[in-house]
């Protein structure tokens, strides 16, 4: 790694209807930031939104050391579950792969911290569904941000019809 990482943001939305996932990730150096930010947001968790370190099992933390966010308030035990079972189990899968494909490269691993912003649809009714799609999400995230993606070009050809899962405007 060089002695300067330039913070990474990546995003990823992938699947659809009520399990879909939409992750935002932050990567960057300890003792810069992003550790600040990290540290921050972990001491100081706020009602429905308990950030906390992602675990490929318990007492078996991912690497980078990665902070899971909650993007959606938790509505309930059901989607509890979801976000701190399935979705978490894809984040971790996913930042795992990340280091084993070099996205991340595997001796800085000790060197970064990663900020998982991941949304869980609270209507989420399939925990396999969830899991799989925030897998897939956390590890496009991360390769978009090593890439910077996206491209600027690719920003201006779509700037006149912008959409969302949420909203298309009537042409």
């Amino acid at each position: 790694m060089p002695d300067v990482f330039e913070t990474q943001f990546g995003e990823s939305f992938v699947g659809d209807g009520v399990n879909a996932a939409h992750v935002n990730t932050i990567l960057g150096a300890k003792g810069g930031p992003v550790e600040t930010a990290w540290a921050s947001a972990l001491a100081h968790p706020t009602q429905g939104h308990a950030p906390f370190v992602t675990v490929l099992r318990p007492g078996l933390p991912v690497k980078p050391f990665t902070l899971f966010v909650n993007k959606a308030f938790i509505a309930g035990d059901r989607h509890a579950e979801m976000t701190w079972g399935g979705a978490q189990a894809g984040v971790a899968e996913g930042v795992a792969e990340a280091v084993a494909t070099r996205i991340i490269e595997a001796d800085a691993v000790d060197k970064l911290l990663l900020i998982a912003a991941v949304w869980v649809n609270p209507a989420a009714d399939d925990a396999q569904a969830v899991y799989a799609n925030n897998r897939t999400a956390t590890y496009q995230a991360l390769r978009a941000g090593k890439a910077r993606l996206p491209l600027l070009d690719d920003l201006l050809s779509v700037r006149n019809a912008p959409f969302n899962p949420f909203f298309r405007p009537r042409e």
